[in-house]
């Protein structure tokens, strides 16, 4: 027999191994196994499929191990995986890393951490546990070559999954953005006080050591009350030291314990759905079902704030009855943690979260709770679309629009979107796409029948959407303020704002910059800082007091004199969320302010924290990026600024009016949600420009007919499919060269679809200068697939010349 296997490396086919007559029962697909590649190179890889038939022209080698006694992904994971390594022309073992977690993926450069919560009692491990632990107690670090070295055996990969487990060790990559796992000291009564009447008899003869007594009391009322007592809980409550508690435990009264509890706490498993949908929630509920007989897909067309997540809860309600799963999908981690909420109230521990600020432990353990099917709901960003499920019965993607579903670096860059529309397909199970305002492609497929489509254009409890009032900047001075100087705040923005704290409610400003001056410019010269290593120019945070490269992330301090002419005197042009909410705090002195961008929710639990503030009414006005557009839901807010409304309006990018309408729109959906009619104040010196008329109107249909008029002139999808091609290198003429090279070999082929080549907008990121060749497709399966397989040939046919050999190309299939 031979396995294909997937191993964690970007090959372009994947590889077969032998399997060796002892091994043949336990390998199965989806299980993990060692396999050997190249000379000492090892790796953890996947099977994908047994083989009778010897390959032609390679010798194989055998598999080393098996990892698993039960596959780790199922048949449906693998067929993903296939899928979106073809359509978006990236390698299999390129989805594998971006879909296992990472203790799944061991390989030869695999560094084992010493856990030090894990302490140095090694009774529970066997011989060979026993050495790595001895040796990682010493040592703290050991690689895969020494733990080989130590066993004085190439097979070491299940002792090691052995110590995993068993919380000796961690994998090096799974502390990247990890936490210590968790053990609590449990507080137990010693058995032999078990009974009343001896429990009774050491309280009535104790004499000594009040405060133990107290403690000892203050124990027993907490078992009473919560049934077991962890000693933080105990210490808090009874407000006794460590060396009393200890006191106890030398007289053999109390004992201690340690145990390892789950890093995530889930609810009990209830479903309680306490509210009853309105008629035009009906309605379009019963819609979505009808037209799910027909395609397995429809499209939800809800304006904000209609109640497109009641509908929800009630089709995963029955799903939950049937015994089926879940995904329910979210562009920003951000929206995860307000939606949670709402669903633990209805589906309690039956629903858990997935995305990449869990650490790799706490990834491991949601991976498994889905395998075995004990969790039924995942809520989830992208990257839950890669997790296993067993029964998977609905797929809803909310604010499907969004192209923070789409993967951009590493590979594979999928959508996390289209990729749940296939994976729903494996299972036969059907996918609603939900949207205030869809992405013009989705809109379209519906309006040809190729989705479903139900609409709910009403605001629940009918209410009104809110106004949008232009603020035409033009007209606007304040006195003293030099004329380049972007003003932030228009008077009648500050009165509105004024006018609406004072009645007690809140204020949204969105502005989609983040840091403090987005550029600054010598007034002399016009010299602009630029980074080193992009040509962008550098963005001050005053918090860090930092200029910072807002595409490679390198920081500098901040300038004081021009590099070219040696003046001091430097303008800072634009605004960004910081200055913003300087100046707010400013003209606002007794609001509470607080900004919501990537610098304020760093950490795990960040946005959630900030999110919770704003709900809870703690916060007056909240400043903040696309963050605060994407699908939260405030009952207190009824003012919303958008401060530059002429930065959404000008990109280079056919999807540019799609783009600000949808963010406007979303924008101004967060005010007036509750009973009062919200109000929206843009800024713009282009008040008369034809998209913001639309957006004024809350016109979606509008603008979809426009743009689909203008998609078509210009062949861009909907009617055509995408690829787009970048060249990079460390020198501008070599990746000029290689690209027109490139260009002029597909000419004879595809030269009525080719544009370009081109240097992008941003000519050099991270000291690697661009170029860009777009192909616009037609539609059809076949040319599609046939002009695929054409540029992965011809990019191997550029990779022979020895000019080119180091030159990357990079396909993106569908950018966004």
């Amino acid at each position: 027999m031979y396995a294909e296997i997937i191993i964690p490396a970007a090959l372009p086919k994947n590889y077969t191994w032998s399997v060796p007559a002892h091994l043949l029962e336990q390998v199965k697909p989806g299980c993990r196994v060692e396999v050997n590649l190249g000379k000492n190179k090892k790796y953890a890889g996947v099977v994908k499929k047994l083989l009778e038939e010897k390959p032609e022209f390679i010798e194989t080698k055998d598999i080393l191990n098996v990892l698993d006694t039960e596959p780790v992904v199922f048949e449906e994971q693998l067929s993903l995986w296939e899928w979106m390594a073809s359509y978006y022309m990236c390698s299999e073992g390129e989805v594998m890393a971006a879909a296992l977690p990472a203790h799944f993926k061991l390989s030869s450069e695999t560094i084992l951490v010493f856990n030090e919560e894990y302490g140095d009692d090694f009774s529970a491990l066997d011989h060979d546990e026993y050495l790595v632990g001895e040796a990682l107690l010493l040592k703290k670090e050991l690689n895969l070559g020494e733990v080989q070295q130590l066993l004085d055996s190439s097979h070491v990969y299940p002792v090691i999954n052995r110590l995993i487990q068993k919380k000796v060790c961690h994998v090096w990559e799974a502390l990247k953005q990890t936490y210590v796992p968790k053990k609590e000291t449990y507080v137990l009564l010693n058995p032999v006080y078990d009974n009343e009447d001896s429990l009774s008899e050491l309280l009535n003869n104790w004499t000594r050591a009040p405060k133990q007594m107290e403690l000892l009391l203050s124990y027993l009322h907490l078992m009473k009350t919560s049934g077991e007592v962890t000693k933080s809980s105990l210490l808090k409550k009874s407000g006794a030291s460590d060396a009393q508690l200890k006191g106890l435990v030398d007289k053999q009264v109390l004992r201690l314990e340690k145990r390892i509890i789950d890093r995530i706490s889930y609810l009990p498993k209830n479903v309680l759905i306490d509210f009853e949908l309105s008629e035009k929630q009906k309605a379009a509920l019963e819609k979505v079902k009808t037209e799910w007989e027909q395609r397995p897909v429809c499209l939800l067309h809800g304006v904000t704030s209609s109640g497109k997540t009641n509908i929800y809860i009630h089709l995963i309600e029955e799903m939950i009855r049937q015994g089926k799963q879940v995904l329910y999908m979210l562009p920003e981690i951000a929206l995860t943690s307000q939606v949670i909420r709402r669903l633990q109230k209805h589906f309690g521990g039956y629903i858990g979260v997935y995305h990449s600020k869990f650490s790799q432990n706490e990834r491991v353990e949601i991976w498994n709770k889905i395998k075995t099917g004990e969790l039924r709901i995942i809520l989830g960003a992208r990257s839950a679309v890669f997790l296993p499920f067993r029964d998977l019965g609905l797929v809803i993607c909310d604010e499907e629009h969004d192209a923070s579903f789409k993967q951009q670096e590493p590979a594979p860059r999928y959508h996390g979107r289209d990729a749940a529309i296939y994976f729903a397909s494996l299972f036969g199970a059907k996918t609603l796409l939900g949207s205030g305002t869809p992405s013009v492609e989705s809109y379209y497929n519906a309006s040809t029948g190729k989705y479903g489509f139900a609409e709910l254009l009403s605001r629940y409890g009918d209410l009104i959407l809110p106004t949008i009032e232009m603020i035409d900047m033009r007209k606007v001075f304040i006195p003293d303020k030099p004329k380049h100087d972007k003003i932030i705040l228009s008077p009648q923005l500050v009165e509105a704002v004024n006018e609406v704290i004072g009645r007690n409610k809140q204020v949204i400003l969105f502005q989609n910059r983040r840091g403090y001056a987005p550029y600054q410019v010598c007034g002399v010269c016009g010299w602009i800082p630029q980074c080193k290593y992009c040509d962008v120019s550098l963005t001050f945070h005053k918090l860090s007091n930092r200029l910072v490269c807002h595409y490679c992330g390198t920081s500098y301090p901040p300038v004081h004199s021009c590099a070219a002419c040696g003046s001091d005197k430097f303008t800072q042009r634009n605004f960004g969320t910081e200055k913003i909410e300087e100046q707010l705090q400013e003209t606002f002195p007794n609001a509470r302010v607080a900004r919501m961008d990537m610098d304020t929710v760093r950490g795990k639990n960040a946005h959630d924290a900030l999110i919770q503030q704003f709900e809870q009414e703690r916060i007056d006005i909240l400043v903040g990026t696309q963050m605060v557009v994407k699908g939260l839901d405030f009952d207190n807010v009824d003012l919303v600024g958008i401060l530059d409304a002429d930065g959404l309006l000008y990109f280079a990018d056919f999807r540019v009016n799609e783009r600000a309408f949808q963010l406007m729109e979303q924008v101004s959906g967060r005010a007036g949600r509750k009973e009062a009619t919200g109000k929206v104040l843009v800024q713009t010196s282009q008040p008369k420009h034809p998209l913001l008329q639309v957006v004024q109107q809350h016109d979606y249909k509008a603008m979809f007919t426009e743009e689909i008029k203008k998609r078509k002139e210009f062949a861009y999808p909907p009617f055509t499919r995408i690829i787009q091609l970048t060249f990079k290198h460390k020198f501008r003429e070599v990746v000029e060269r290689a690209a027109v090279k490139y260009a002029d070999a597909l000419k004879k082929r595809y030269g009525p679809y080719l544009v370009g080549p081109a240097e992008p907008v941003i000519g050099r990121i991270r000291n690697q200068y661009l170029m860009e060749l777009l192909l616009k497709l037609p539609r059809d399966g076949k040319t599609i697939n046939q002009c695929k397989q054409d540029l992965l040939e011809h990019t191997a046919i550029l990779h022979q010349e020895p000019t080119f050999r180091s030159v990357t190309v990079v396909p993106d299939v569908d950018p966004v």
